[in-house]
């Protein structure tokens, strides 16, 4: 496995993953299976701001020379008592189907822990739905379950609505 740091030249990248991982994993999330969300969050323009914001950190992850997934980050971002300085966010972290459940996403979780640790970060944080089975997986890896909140995104349906805000002290 392999994690390349994106930049603009990266984006159609970035579009086909996400849009193939999400497809593949999160449309029974949504009542109109995720068109919305993947129309919003999944295109050029987006991921374009994102790549330009310098507190966001946007990877694709390989096995040989196929994209598999990708990671995105908020380097600068506060949560349970830690200020921004001290907090990253793992904003997103997904795989393509055919790489589930092979090893990658631990490799993934020690990449960012250690990209955090590299930047003197006390905590990695991040938000799962609470039915998910990443949670215990993350759990797995170190994190707790901080907190709950809910997820208020129009379309998404009442039973998944319930987050979990999960942390890994480093």
């Amino acid at each position: 496995m392999q994690i390349k740091f994106c930049t603009k030249k990266d984006i159609a990248d970035l579009i086909e993953v996400s849009t193939q991982s999400y497809i593949e994993h999160y449309t029974y999330l949504w009542l109109d299976n995720g068109e919305n969300y993947i129309k919003s969050n999944f295109n050029y323009e987006k991921f374009e701001d994102e790549i330009s914001n310098s507190n966001s950190a946007l990877f694709l992850i390989l096995n040989g020379q196929k994209f598999v997934g990708l990671i995105k980050l908020n380097i600068d971002s506060a949560a349970n008592g830690f200020s921004a300085e001290q907090a990253l966010e793992l904003e997103r972290i997904y795989f393509i189907k055919e790489a589930s459940g092979k090893g990658f996403g631990k490799d993934a979780v020690t990449y960012v822990a250690n990209f955090a640790k590299q930047r003197n970060k006390k905590i990695v944080w991040l938000k799962a739905i609470s039915s998910s089975p990443a949670i215990e997986f993350y759990k797995k890896l170190g994190f707790v379950i901080i907190a709950e909140t809910n997820l208020n995104y129009p379309g998404i349906r009442d039973e998944f609505k319930k987050m979990y805000l999960m942390q890994l002290n480093l």
